[in-house]
């Protein structure tokens, strides 16, 4: 990654703290927080989320994401969704104003309609960058590629020269997996985690992964902790490992930076294959993250201190 690109997620990611911070400092709830937060990063095209979001083998955007509020364990999830510009936004509606924990595919969308949340075409999803990562993915596994959506640009010539690499001056770096998430705890004490995600470049149509299954890639409670994950989802569903998480900080009264790095660096690294990483707050002490990947992009805020902000 080039130091303009480095540049570029830093100041996106502080933007995302920002907005989370705004709320916070005004006696907003938690929850308020992390949506804001992660709205900022849906709607910034550098991320896998939203915007930004990767694409299945067959060239389109199924999203997902997840938010929960740990005062009253209620949870609202969706899955597969291709039109709602803010996934989470929604995850949120399911939450509020449905019976549901979690809603999949175009009925999630049309719930979306209903509940007047913006729905945008395929062009809206659609970068450059993420889009030639997804054909670097598919010639890789030797799958046919995908015609370029509706409405989006002409490929620039340059992207027909390297029949199994990615352009540097395209992306200038790739990666394959992606999740944006937050967590936040208010002036009550009250925690709150949400995550969204456009998932795994290059998926089968209607993969699922960890971020919107409670439990594993999001989950929080007030007598434990919230926490959000990213990695390679399946290993995450298998262990449950959000909630897991927060049972070892409230069964065996871990700290939350001992059980994160118990179930990431442990548990998660066990699996062959099995890598990510975790951000995790509780009621009583600062933010923490866990990961075993080559990086995780990352930024914290307590009030009173300094914003910390790290693209690594």
């Amino acid at each position: 990654m080039d130091a303009a690109t480095a540049a570029a997620y830093h100041v996106s990611l502080a933007r995302s703290l920002e907005a989370g911070a705004a709320v916070l400092s005004k006696g907003g709830r938690s929850i308020d927080a992390v949506e804001a937060a992660i709205q900022v990063l849906e709607d910034d095209p550098l991320f896998n989320a939203g915007r930004g979001a990767g694409f299945d083998d067959q060239g389109r955007n199924e999203m997902d994401a997840a938010i929960m509020d740990g005062a009253t364990l209620e949870a609202g999830s969706v899955a597969g969704v291709s039109a709602t510009k803010n996934p989470i936004a929604l995850a949120r509606a399911v939450m509020e104003h449905s019976p549901y924990v979690m809603m999949v595919g175009p009925g999630a969308d049309a719930f979306a309609v209903s509940q007047r949340l913006p729905q945008m075409p395929p062009s809206y999803f659609f970068t450059e960058m993420r889009w030639q990562e997804l054909l670097g993915v598919l010639r890789t596994q030797g799958k046919p590629l995908p015609s370029r959506p509706p409405g989006v640009p002409a490929a620039p010539r340059a992207m027909a020269v390297s029949p199994m690499t990615i352009p540097h001056r395209v992306a200038p770096f790739a990666h394959r997996f992606g999740t944006v998430g937050a967590v936040a705890r208010d002036v009550h004490g009250d925690v709150s985690a949400g995550t969204s995600t456009g998932g795994m470049q290059g998926k089968l149509p209607g993969r699922v992964g960890d971020s919107p299954v409670i439990g594993a890639g999001t989950y929080a409670a007030n007598d434990a902790c919230a926490v959000s994950a990213t990695g390679v989802g399946e290993y995450f569903i298998r262990l449950d490992a959000a909630k897991e998480i927060c049972a070892l900080v409230k069964m065996k009264g871990l700290t939350t930076s001992a059980a994160a790095e118990h179930v990431i660096r442990g548990e998660v690294a066990k699996l062959k294959g099995g890598e990510g990483g975790v951000i995790v707050l509780d009621q009583k002490s600062d933010p923490v993250w866990s990961y075993d990947t080559l990086g995780m992009f990352r930024a914290r805020q307590v009030e009173g201190g300094a914003a910390e902000v790290e693209v690594k």
